[in-house]
């Protein structure tokens, strides 16, 4: 007996602090669509990422994820877990990209799994007001601070400003998504920055795949035969949708029939005499898409060569999506699956299924609940998402979905959307069109069909049914025979803002009568 206790004691002796409590390494992209891994089946033929495939393999990806419209809501929503509207004291302000938010009114929540034993770092793109949290919300922090250094906010691939654990900036050469890659093994191996008694937070933000899209050298050469199908809808008439969308044009017929870009033809270096086609860009895009696949190879391999995977939850994901000619864009912002739908992996293959796909609907306010959940915390306030355990325990489940609602409020936060503007002038324009081009919007998932409603008077409502339209190009809202279900949907949107605290619901805009 004695022998035993001693054994047992002596095994114990091994057991570190950061044994108890998961650890969590979160990869986070940048404007990269679902269309760009391969292991969804809307990616074109020609694209592999073996890497984010096999992560998949290992985990549940989930067919249908909108986490936010555009770069700073959403990464503002993934530190609060709320909708852009609970984010008081967010703002622009200064110089494009810059930035504010009061700590006190805007709290992020890693500070919270600092004070319960957590070690926390973030690693790359910082998008979300001057103030970076060091030392407040993060232990350990190598960031490119974008809000701060306007001039530099460019930098997307080379010659970044990077800040460490809040000092002063230091020009990094190199390859960005290369540079991100090689910090974040770096922490995760421990050979700088993690402490080996605590389990850790790992946030690792790509600037990849944002524009000017460039791939890293090595990759130039690939995909050499790529070749795109021109969207069914990317020149106009669209009938059915609100104006801004029915009318849009931002490519038009090049010399050979294929369709470039009306602006930005040579943005990214790569051009062909100025007119650069829809297969270079998507060709281009999903170049730079192969450094990022390669950097999740390597952030998974040092997992398992440090004895950590089996204790790691892994999440993949992006900020939003972006299109390339479907309804006519070259942008994020809109609510159309081809605009703003990212992928989504989980993996614990220590906890949850492997090689699962999740058909339910989720967003990203649902990822910081889940987070919490997996790391055995309760939530330290409201939050406006779900937890998704039980989808990644169940992935194949048929009961237990909600409807997702995902809401574009431009670049206003918290008590700067309780009124939605009407555009009488260019101050209350400017506020309503996110740079001219998208207006306030707000969408509901429910199972596969989606309803949107833009907040312009008089616009029109949409209604998609995703099994059967995923292209999004009949508006069912137009049909007499589906109006039931349009009022329904439409209700169901308003009690979803109404459950999360939206103020602006007191003040949306009449919508078109419908047929």
């Amino acid at each position: 007996m004695f022998r035993r206790i001693c054994v047992l004691l002596f095994a114990f002796s091994f057991l570190s602090p950061a044994s108890e409590k998961p650890n969590i390494l979160f990869i986070y992209t940048d404007d990269q669509s679902y269309r760009t891994v391969s292991s969804y089946p809307e990616s074109y033929d020609w694209v592999s990422t073996p890497n984010i495939d096999a992560l998949a393999e290992k985990g549940v990806r989930f067919h249908h994820a909108t986490i936010g419209t555009w770069c700073m809501p959403s990464r503002a929503t993934l530190l609060t877990g709320h909708h852009s509207y609970g984010i008081e004291s967010m703002r622009m302000e200064g110089a494009y990209p810059g930035s504010e938010y009061d700590p006190e009114q805007c709290r992020f929540w890693p500070s919270v799994f600092r004070e319960n034993g957590y070690q926390t770092a973030q690693i790359g793109k910082w998008h979300t007001g001057t103030d970076t949290g060091y030392g407040r919300d993060w232990d350990y922090q190598i960031v490119w601070n974008r809000p701060r250094y306007p001039g530099n906010s460019g930098a997307y691939y080379y010659d970044q400003l990077i800040e460490k654990n809040g000092g002063d900036p230091r020009m990094r050469k190199g390859y960005s998504t290369d540079n991100y890659t090689d910090w974040a093994l770096d922490y995760i191996s421990g050979r700088e920055g993690r402490d080996p008694d605590k389990p850790w937070y790992l946030w690792v933000c790509y600037g990849g795949v944002h524009g000017p899209f460039t791939p890293a050298d090595r990759h130039l050469d690939d995909y050499p035969d790529a070749k795109v199908n021109d969207p069914v809808d990317i020149y106009p008439p669209r009938p059915g949708k609100p104006t801004y969308s029915r009318t849009v044009e931002q490519w038009t017929r090049g010399s050979e029939g294929e369709p470039v870009l009306v602006r930005g033809q040579t943005k990214g270096g790569i051009s062909a005499n100025g007119k650069k086609t829809l297969s270079d860009w998507v060709r281009q895009v999903n170049q730079a898409v192969k450094s990022l696949d390669e950097g999740v190879g390597k952030l998974v391999a040092s997992l398992e060569q440090s004895g950590q995977l089996d204790n790691t939850l892994i999440i993949f994901t992006s900020d939003q999506g972006f299109a390339w000619g479907q309804h006519g864009f070259q942008v994020k912002l809109a609510p159309y699956d081809a605009n703003i739908r990212s992928p989504l992996i989980i993996s614990m293959p220590s906890r949850f299924p492997e090689g699962k796909v999740c058909e339910h609907p989720v967003g990203g306010v649902d990822i910081v609940p889940t987070i919490f959940s997996v790391a055995g915390l309760d939530l330290p306030w409201e939050m406006h998402g779900r937890d998704l355990t039980p989808l990644l325990e169940n992935p194949e489940a048929k009961e237990g979905a909600r409807p997702v609602l995902t809401v574009h409020t431009g670049d206003s936060y918290g008590s700067n959307t309780d009124v939605v503007p009407i555009a009488v002038d260019e101050a209350s324009r400017s506020k309503l069109y996110m740079r001219g081009a998208v207006p306030w919007w707000v969408s509901l998932v429910d199972g596969k069909q989606k309803y949107i409603r833009t907040l312009i008077p008089g616009e029109v409502e949409e209604l998609y049914d995703l099994a059967e339209d995923p292209e999004e190009l009949v508006n069912l809202a137009r049909f007499a025979s589906h109006r039931d279900r349009v009022i329904e949907l439409r209700e169901m949107a308003i009690a979803e803002l109404r459950r999360t605290g939206a103020k602006m619901v007191e003040t949306l805009p009449e919508v078109a009568p419908l047929p």
